[in-house]
């Protein structure tokens, strides 16, 4: 790496953490710390939720899957872009709603228990063990997708590289909480859609424009250029099944929930999708345009760069496909916007393990230790548990994401649908069915995240060869419909739905 693209990279840096430390200021109670005092704009709150959903794998995981295997792997993209708009459309604007009615909910299992008045805790406990279960894995994608950036770009070894890339996302976490994580989340929105923008562009341009770069590929194999050829019914449900996620991730519900108005969500459905849609466009052509400029260049010529090169059947390829978007960075572009892009890089990797250390953190303050061990808890105290338990439990994350071998794309999927088919289903029902019962949601988060588990696990391939998302969110959705069924909802919760529908 050069001087003036390390000096880049360190500015960046050095600039998430003094959003931390200014959010620190602003940050007095454990409201501000886990939802910023529900005051966000509708652009921060949309490029925030973008952000944070996206992660390292927009830019390593989904370009790496197309450039391994073609335009096959974009389905999982139009899933994503159906899910998060139906996820804009119905659910933001009900579930701001619905979380200060009952009882200015701050997070989801805080939400779950006063919706259903469990006066047990049971829903809360079980709500915040299947977050912190399933956010360990997600934010250890996270790690990993940054110790390969910073392996990558500074010749660190893997170990290395992990324990960097942590330490950074972690500080300003930890000091400042929802805000610095929101703030740092729209500058990194912004520098990931610049990125996403860019590079595809370059490339085209250096493969001599659009046509002879579709006719590049097409002469390594055509199949890259083909979205069905070589893909099962079963392949393309369960990449379309990844849109199902989007209703049950507790860290972009929590921006709906953050917003400063109902009013809002509009304006944020608008940006937020328009960011997605096209960032989504920039990674699939990054991964499909990379193939074709990896086998065709002389790498000697084109400037310094850390990825391991191979040749298989002829063709000159990266020996891991996810490092696609970091070699272009280094060799397209001057140092210094290089250093921008891999800030890009860093920023979508910290904007999602942020969001997740900080929803792990206030399920570890707000619902167990609040709810079981201290009552009567001061909100400064509050504020100081949940910073140690983002140190906590980056710690694990890190301990898993401690195999070089790991690919970002395996641990985001498998998270994902734990949250998606676990809450998923209770969410939209709880929003817009008044007959779900206290017992009915238990069932079906209990079952949703039981299925998720058994499946990927144990009952992964053959007939089984379905996205855990599919099974797990459907059983949910059922069991949680029949158990409450054989119960009655308490009147209070009826008139609160009736409520929220006219506001």
């Amino acid at each position: 790496m050069s001087t003036a693209t390390l000096i880049t990279f360190i500015v960046y840096l050095i600039g998430m953490l003094g959003i931390g430390f200014a959010a620190y200021k602003l940050t007095s109670d454990l409201s501000d710390y886990v939802l910023g005092g529900r005051r966000l704009g509708p652009g921060v709150a949309a490029l925030s939720a973008g952000a944070s959903d996206m992660s390292g794998w927009l830019l390593l995981g989904l370009p790496g899957a197309v450039y391994a295997s073609g335009l096959s792997s974009a389905w999982i993209g139009v899933g994503l872009a159906l899910g998060a708009y139906l996820n804009w459309q119905f659910v933001a604007r009900r579930l701001r709603v619905m979380t200060e009615i009952v009882n200015d909910s701050i997070t989801i299992p805080d939400y779950l228990e006063n919706r259903f008045r469990d006066n047990s805790h049971i829903l809360r406990v079980i709500s915040a063990f299947v977050i912190l279960l399933f956010f360990t894995f997600y934010t250890s994608s996270g790690m990993v997708a940054g110790a390969k950036l910073f392996q990558a770009s500074f010749e660190l070894s893997y170990n290395q590289a992990l324990w960097i890339g942590a330490i950074v996302t972690i500080s300003y976490t930890f000091l400042g909480g929802f805000l610095a994580v929101s703030w740092t989340d729209f500058v990194q929105g912004i520098l990931m859609f610049l990125a996403l923008i860019a590079v595809p562009i370059v490339a085209v341009s250096e493969l001599g424009g659009w046509s002879s770069a579709v006719d590049a590929v097409a002469q390594i194999d055509p199949s890259h250029l083909n979205m069905v050829q070589g893909v099962g019914a079963l392949a393309i449900l369960s990449s379309l099944a990844w849109g199902l996620g989007y209703f049950g991730q507790p860290h972009i519900l929590v921006r709906f929930m953050a917003l400063r108005s109902p009013k809002d969500v509009p304006k944020a459905r608008f940006i937020g999708m328009g960011w997605m849609i096209l960032g989504l466009y920039g990674a699939i052509f990054t991964g499909l345009f990379g193939l074709a400029f990896i086998n065709t260049q002389d790498l000697s010529t084109l400037g310094s760069f850390n990825a391991e090169v191979v040749t298989e059947g002829g063709i000159q390829m990266l020996a891991d496909s996810e490092k696609i978007f970091i070699t272009f960075s280094q060799i397209l572009f001057h140092p210094v916007i290089a250093g921008i892009l891999l800030a890009a890089i860093l920023s979508a990797i910290m904007s999602t393990i942020d969001s997740q250390l900080l929803v792990s953190s206030s399920a570890l303050a707000e619902d167990f230790y609040k709810a079981i061990f201290r009552k009567n808890a001061s909100e400064k105290e509050l504020v100081w548990v949940g910073r140690f338990a983002v140190a906590a439990i980056a710690l694990i994350a890190i301990l898993i994401a401690g195999n070089p071998e790991s690919k970002v794309l395996e641990l985001v999927s498998y998270a994902w649908a734990g949250f998606g088919a676990a809450f998923g289903p209770i969410i939209i029902l709880s929003l817009f069915w008044k007959g779900i019962t206290r017992n009915g949601a238990l069932a079906g988060i209990i079952t949703g995240a039981v299925v998720v588990v058994i499946w990927a696990d144990f009952l992964s391939g053959g007939i089984f060869d379905l996205y855990e998302i599919v099974p797990g969110f459907i059983l949910s959705g059922l069991v949680a419909i029949l158990v409450s069924m054989g119960g009655t909802p308490p009147k209070e919760i009826v008139e609160e739905m009736y409520k929220a529908k006219s506001l």
